[in-house]
């Protein structure tokens, strides 16, 4: 806690008063334009305005200007747009447009579906029978003769049978080597084939397919061997 100080004896003599210093201000600029400002003025036609400038009048607005000039009308909800949206008239306009669409597309796919459904009942309907006239009218096939033996007529090969293939046997007996051993069942099997086949290869024979008695290896076996007799 401070002390207070001790008391001290009055001052005798005179009070003193603050003291109040003054700077002089340069005010010689300021004096100066002030003056050569109203030395202008002064100088001026009217007085009033400065010098340098000079008043240009205004045209005035030709006659029947006002009447062409004509006021826009505020926007607000009563013309459709404005800050609350479109009005209620544009709305029901595209309500409208919306529903019309929709109709026209569904018109338009019945439109499609409807020949798809007309082509399967005609699909679908059964064909009409053939009269007896018709059927009397057609012409009857003709039989078909067997195609021709590529080798010739008497051409053998594997499956026929008859005296004609025991011939065969026969003759392919006295070949050496070629069907040792062989059967005269007369019946053409691979065991014979084989023997055919043997035949052509060692004696060159090549106008016939390969195992199959034809033309040229009957005339080739025939020439070696002497006829079968019964």
């Amino acid at each position: 806690m401070s002390t207070p100080s001790e008391p001290r004896q009055p001052h005798d003599g005179p009070a003193l008063e603050p003291i109040c210093v003054l700077r002089p201000r340069r005010t010689d600029a300021l004096a100066e334009l002030m003056r050569e400002y109203r030395e202008e003025i002064g100088s001026a036609p009217g007085g009033n305005e400065p010098r340098g400038y000079e008043s240009v009048a205004l045209p005035r607005p030709t006659a029947g200007s006002e009447d062409l000039t004509q006021e826009i009308p505020p926007l607000g909800r009563e013309s459709g747009y404005g800050r609350g949206g479109p009005g209620p008239g544009l709305r029901r306009a595209a309500v409208a447009v919306a529903v019309v669409a929709a109709a026209v597309l569904g018109f338009g796919g019945a439109a499609l579906l409807l020949p798809g459904e007309n082509t399967d009942d005609k699909a679908a309907a059964p064909a009409p029978r053939p009269t007896a006239s018709a059927s009397a009218a057609a012409p009857t096939p003709t039989p078909t003769q067997p195609a021709a033996d590529p080798d010739g007529p008497g051409t053998l090969r594997e499956g026929a049978t008859g005296p004609e293939v025991a011939e065969l046997q026969e003759r392919l007996l006295r070949i050496p080597d070629v069907y040792r051993d062989g059967s005269t069942s007369g019946r053409y099997d691979p065991t014979l084939t084989a023997a055919v086949a043997r035949f052509q290869l060692w004696y060159g024979i090549r106008g016939d397919e390969t195992g199959v008695y034809g033309n040229d290896t009957r005339l080739a076996l025939e020439s070696r061997t002497a006829p079968v007799v019964d």
